[in-house]
This record gives C-alpha cells, structure tokens and sequence, in this order.
C-alpha cells in the first residue's frame, strides 16, 4: 500500500491518507482518509504515525473493501502533501553505499577508510526540519554550497530493541524517497573539529512523495534476512537534467544491517525514520561542481526511486509560513 499524510482542504489539519489507484484510465487516484473511513478518529485529525503505532492495517483492508469514494476519499492532485511522517520521533542517517563514499574520499585526494566495512555509522538529523514532496527548501543561511543527497529512507513500524539483523525485516513499515540536504561549505568547517554534521545539515530534509510498504516491492526483493536489497532504479535531476543514476540494491551496507546498529542497547519506535545515506552518483560533492553546479534558488530538485516515486522540491531564498 501507498501512505500519505496531507493536509485536510477544508479542517487543515493534518491527516494520514492512503492512496487507490484509478479503476478507469484518465480517472483521478484517489485518497482515502484514513480516520474517517476506519472510525479510528472521525471527528478530527489523525496522523500516519498513529495508525502504524495502533497496527491497524486489517481495519483499514476491510474499510476499504467497502469504502463510499465520495463520502470518504479526495483527488491526490488537490492535495498538500506534508512528508509521509511530518514529525518523526527521530531520524538516523547511514553512510551505506559504497561507492558513494569511495568517490567523495576521491574528491578530496583521500584514500577509503578501512574501518567503513567494519559496521554502518550514522549521524542523527532535525527531525523538526523534516519538509515533504513539493514543498519549498529555504537556501541556508550563511553558506554558498547548496547540495542535494539522494537517498532511500525506511520507517519502523513497530517497537524493537537489540534487532538481530536477520529478523529487522519485520520491523520495517515502509520505504520513501530522502533528500538529505547540506550545505557544504558549512559541514566543512564544522567537522574540521571532530563533530558533526549540524548546520551544514538540520535546515532541511526531504521525505515523500508517499510511503509504500514492502508488500508492494516484493517481486523486486533480492536476497533475504541480513542481506535483502531491492532491484530498483535510482535518478535525480536538477532542472530536469538528469545528474545521478543508481540503484537500491547497490548498498553495501542492507537496512536489516542499519537496524540492527540502530537498535543496540536502543528502542526503536514507531515512526522513526532510517536514512541510507547518499547513493553512488546522488550529491554534488561526488560528482563534482564542473558537472553540476552547487544549487541556487530557483532551482528544481526531482529524487526519483522505481515504485517509491518522485519527491520534488524547489530552493527558494526565504519560503512563505504555511497555516
């Protein structure tokens, strides 16, 4: 299935939704309010985060087998779309292809760290700078290296602690398109003292356009337990030229693997979001600023990830606030 969270048209508050496919060609797709069409909250707003915390996907399935579309769905195209999880209780970042890391460490005449193979590092972002698909990216503030990071993200579906790699699998509830932006010049400066990154990171992160569960990537899956990946396409473009071209079963390192070094000695909950880190190709600094110049407002940053969509953002100097 396919999960949204919009902003409701006429309450304007925020709303989880899931997405049905048109039944006639030219037909809108449709959402369904999730709260209302369940009963789980029909008088007002209800978030992604509760539903998948309360596990209430048979209540939805039966819901939608009878489901009235004009009492209880909207035309996605009239939607605001907020990130599929607009308020994550946390977000962690990986570091996981391989390629990625190799050629940025290039760029900078640095030979691979040896140590990276031995188990996935992460950072933790601003899970209160979290923006969704569409939604306009403020240029940051003191900085001159604008750069995209395509990336994949997961959702935990559900409370774990100490995952053994072989059995996360069941602790993911979803997967989406991440853009992790950073402003490099920033990063830069900071992690000359051994910490980082901060500014040159939490201004921004991309999540959407929706969050589709892997029931749905299952003929795409490759490999099982620690080791399962996806056969699917990565692009982004800025412009709408293409600029990087991967693929998800590249990683090195596999989610099952993240989660598992997430979760030592830690719970996970619902809703918290797993970044991969940057695909091989997916950021400026990789491909460096003869290739694709570092951004500037005005531009249009498209993240395409096969069945998971396009999130697309444009960078402006200073975005009007939102009700």
């Amino acid at each position: 299935m396919k999960y949204i969270s919009f902003i409701h048209p006429v309450t304007q508050s925020e709303r989880a939704g899931v997405i049905t496919q048109p039944q006639q060609p030219g037909a809108d797709t449709l959402v369904y309010d999730i709260g209302l069409l369940t009963g789980l909250q029909p008088n007002g707003a209800y978030t992604l985060i509760e539903y998948i915390t309360a596990g209430a996907q048979e209540t939805l399935q039966t819901a939608l087998r009878s489901a009235d579309a004009d009492t209880f769905a909207l035309p996605l195209r009239t939607l605001r779309l907020l990130s599929p999880v607009p308020n994550p209780p946390s977000v962690r970042d990986f570091y996981a292809f391989e390629q990625h890391v190799r050629a940025a460490r290039a760029r900078r005449n640095a030979e691979m760290i040896p140590e990276w193979y031995q188990f996935p590092v992460f950072y933790f972002s601003n899970p209160a700078a979290i923006q969704g698909h569409n939604e306009l990216i403020e240029y940051p503030q003191g900085s001159q290296e604008m750069d995209f990071e395509l990336e994949i993200a997961c959702v935990i579906g559900k409370t774990g602690k100490d995952i053994p790699a072989e059995n996360a699998s069941e602790y993911i509830f979803g997967y989406m398109v991440m853009n992790d932006w950073s402003a490099r010049d920033l990063q830069r400066e900071e992690m000359r003292m051994s910490l980082g990154p901060a500014k040159g990171k939490d201004f921004a992160t991309s999540l959407g356009p929706w969050l589709t569960t892997p029931d749905e990537l299952a003929d795409c899956r490759i490999g099982a337990g620690a080791q399962e990946r996806y056969d699917l396409a990565i692009t982004g473009s800025v412009n709408g030229k293409e600029v990087s071209r991967a693929n998800f079963k590249d990683m090195y390192f596999t989610f099952p693997q993240m989660l598992e070094r997430a979760s030592q000695r830690v719970t996970l909950r619902p809703g918290d979001i797993i970044g991969s880190g940057t695909v091989g190709t997916g950021c400026i600094l990789e491909l460096g600023s003869e290739v694709q110049p570092w951004l500037q407002p005005g531009d249009v940053v498209e993240m395409e990830i096969e069945r998971l969509g396009i999130l697309r953002n444009q960078i402006v100097i200073s975005a009007p606030r939102q009700p």
